[in-house]
């Protein structure tokens, strides 16, 4: 189910019977039909273990299935909305700058440790945004927030991209990150975002930026 663009700050879906999807709690603008909304325990198709990945990752964004038969316009905030089609690779996004995705996609929750060593952990508690990431994988369409528009950066071999932690939104693709710092680890206490840190993505894929470092 592909999400039309109706303007910058809104999406529109079409839902079918027998097809879910899931949105931010708060993010039904207005719908058309025979649509429903009821709270998901689970979170599209990563089980319980999402269900468990999200509490522990303090990611506690709820959401809500949509199904029936209709047309449902989705925003939130007056956010810039970004939307990704997937063809069976992994996005990887802020849970709480997920708006909207298609119930076929696969999610679950990536410690960003994992990518990053000890570096990544510091990328969490620097930045304050989680040290976890929610996946989403398969074939489907995304709908993230971010602040004054995005723009997608491509990662391509050898030529890593370096961002700045609070603006990034989301990658995609065979793509290792990891923290540096052009400053020593005195000068790092008491400095969240800007030229003094900087989010290395290399490898084969591409990075969302967003315009502004605001947090949602």
């Amino acid at each position: 189910m592909p999400f039309r663009e109706i303007n910058s700050k809104m999406v529109e879906a079409q839902v079918v019977p027998g097809q879910k999807m899931f949105s931010q709690r708060g993010a039904m603008l207005a719908y058309r039909g025979d649509v429903s909304f009821t709270p998901s325990l689970t979170g599209g198709q990563g089980g319980v273990m999402g269900m468990i990945g999200r509490r522990v990752a303090n990611e506690q964004t709820p959401l809500m299935a949509v199904e029936g038969s209709g047309t449902v316009m989705f925003g939130h905030g007056g956010h810039h909305i970004q939307v990704i089609n997937l063809t069976g690779e992994t996005l990887y996004v802020e849970a709480d700058r997920l708006l909207a995705f298609d119930g076929t996609l696969q999610q679950g929750t990536m410690f960003m440790g994992s990518q990053g060593g000890v570096m990544g952990m510091v990328r969490g508690q620097v930045t304050g945004q989680g040290l976890f990431t929610t996946t989403l994988k398969g074939h489907g369409s995304v709908a993230v927030m971010a602040h004054g528009g995005v723009i997608e950066l491509p990662i391509t071999p050898n030529r890593p991209v370096h961002v700045d932690p609070q603006a990034y939104v989301a990658h995609h693709g065979d793509v290792r990150n990891k923290l540096s710092t052009a400053l020593g680890w005195r000068d790092m206490v008491g400095r969240g975002s800007g030229e003094a840190f900087q989010l290395e993505l290399s490898g084969q894929g591409a990075v969302y930026v967003q315009a502004s470092e605001e947090k949602l």
